[in-house]
């Protein structure tokens, strides 16, 4: 996509003030960034247990890679305010309806082919931190577009309170997965859900090894 340079400068710019947040702050842990490719369409594929997702896991990719973007379907409900809209929209988020949005369907698979995007295959947030099932959909959506997935966990963020100051946290980024296997295999609900369940698996094993 073509983004402005004046664009790109505001969102690093916002990433940074939000990594003092963060990170300085706070003690918001980044692992693994090495991991997160610098080209091509990738999936930065997590759990949900805060809403400070939102904001700080593009910190935590733009840490490693200034002067990129990172996508995110939000619910409309956070679009409602014009001020917070602009803000959301410059940062990079996109509306998305309740239940089945075939527009923002689309804008997703548009993106994934050369963008980073962040998506919770969940569809749900954990506040206990409990890992839960992926989403169908997901699956479906890889399947379709084979963007690099990138599987991220993230801990200790659903204990935070704002503000706050030396609160502990963390995100894991793991290696890309590789679907090849399933890839070979029918376009149909089953592939798909095998597809989202080795992404949550390993999600789980990154909660697991740190």
């Amino acid at each position: 996509m073509n983004i402005s340079l004046a664009r790109r400068v505001w969102v690093t710019f916002s990433a940074y003030v939000i990594g003092i947040y963060a990170s300085f702050l706070n003690r918001f842990e980044i692992i693994g960034g090495e991991h997160i490719p610098s080209t091509g369409g990738v999936l930065l594929a997590s759990n949900h247990i805060s809403g400070y997702e939102t904001v700080f896991l593009p910190w935590a990719v733009i840490k490693h890679h200034p002067l990129q973007m990172v996508w995110a379907p939000a619910k409309e409900e956070l679009f409602r305010h014009p001020f917070w809209s602009r803000i959301f929209r410059s940062w990079g988020a996109f509306p998305v309806k309740r239940g089945r949005d075939v527009r923002a369907g689309k804008t997703l698979n548009e993106m994934l082919r050369t963008e980073k995007v962040m998506l919770f295959p969940e569809g749900t947030r954990h506040r206990d931190g409990e890992l839960g099932a992926g989403n169908r959909g997901v699956g479906k959506l890889i399947y379709e577009v084979r963007p690099q997935v990138i599987p991220t966990a993230l801990s200790g963020l659903n204990h935070w309170k704002f503000p706050g100051f030396g609160q502990k946290a963390r995100v894991v980024f793991g290696p890309s997965l590789d679907f090849s296997d399933l890839f070979a295999l029918e376009d149909c609900k089953e592939t798909h859900l095998l597809i989202v369940e080795r992404v949550m698996q390993a999600i789980a094993r990154q909660l697991a090894s740190h």
